[in-house]
C-alpha cells in the first residue's frame, strides 16, 4: 500500500512508518524537521510541509492508500495543535478524494469499560482533569473527523510506554479494554497498521492496551 504518516517524528509516528516499511509499503513521511525522522529505507519519502496550509500537504497524501496520524499536543501549553493540524490534514484528504485516515487520540476521550473498578476509574477522573486542555483538544479533534467525508479511524490508547513492539494486545471497537492501564507506542502503530484495511473499524473509536 502507499501510506501517509503526520506527526511522523513522533513517538508513535516514528514506528508506524518503520513498521510499514518492514512490511514492504511505500511510505510518506510528512516532517516539519526532517532531522528529527530517524528511519530509513528505499521505500521512503520524507516530505517537508506547513501543516498549517491544506495545499501544502495536498502532494503528500495525493493517490495514497491511507493516511496515519500520530499529531498531537507534547504537553498542556500545546493544546489545540492536535484540532488545528487535523484540519489541515482533512482539507487536504478531501481535496484530494482520500478517504481513508487513521488518527491516535487517547483512551479518556472515549467511554469507560464497564468492567472497571473504583480504583480505575478515579485514576482515570485525575488524569483527565490534570490534562483537560490537552483532552478537550482531543475531543474537538474527534468532532472534526465525525463532521468529515472521511473513512475514519479513531485509536484511543491509555499510558504509554517505550517497549519493544510485542503484537499482543487488546481491542475493543466502541469501547475500551476493561483494566487496560498501558501499552507501548510500538504496539499502537501495529494496531494502527492493522485497522487500515479493517472495514470493522471505519467511523468507529477503538480502545487499544495490554
Amino acid at each position: 500500500m502507499k501510506l501517509t504518516v503526520f506527526g511522523a517524528t513522533g513517538g508513535i509516528g516514528q514506528e508506524i512508518v518503520r513498521q510499514a516499511l518492514v512490511a514492504g509499503h511505500e511510505v510518506t513521511a510528512v516532517v516539519r524537521d526532517p532531522a528529527r525522522l530517524t528511519v530509513t529505507g528505499t521505500n521512503l519519502e520524507v516530505f517537508r510541509a506547513d501543516l498549517t496550509v491544506p495545499e501544502a500537504v495536498r502532494p503528500a497524501v495525493a493517490g495514497r492508500d491511507a493516511v496515519l496520524s500520530g499529531l498531537g499536543a507534547r504537553s498542556r501549553k500545546d493544546a489545540g495543535v492536535a484540532t488545528r493540524l487535523t484540519r489541515t490534514v482533512l482539507r487536504a484528504m478531501e481535496m484530494e478524494e482520500v478517504r481513508r485516515l487513521l488518527v491516535v487520540t487517547a483512551g479518556p476521550v472515549g467511554p469507560e469499560s464497564e468492567g472497571d473498578g473504583m480504583l480505575d476509574r478515579a485514576a482515570r477522573s485525575l488524569i483527565s482533569a490534570l490534562l483537560k486542555d490537552v483532552y478537550d483538544d482531543l475531543r474537538e479533534m474527534e468532532a472534526e473527523l465525525a463532521r468529515s467525508a472521511t473513512d475514519w479511524t479513531v485509536v484511543r490508547p491509555p499510558r504509554l510506554q517505550d517497549k519493544p513492539l510485542t503484537g499482543t494486545y487488546r481491542t475493543v471497537v466502541g469501547g475500551f479494554p476493561r483494566r487496560g492501564r498501558f501499552i507501548g507506542r510500538a504496539d499502537v502503530a501495529h494496531a494502527m497498521l492493522t485497522m487500515v484495511g479493517d472495514p470493522g473499524t471505519v467511523k468507529q473509536g477503538v480502545g487499544v492496551a495490554y
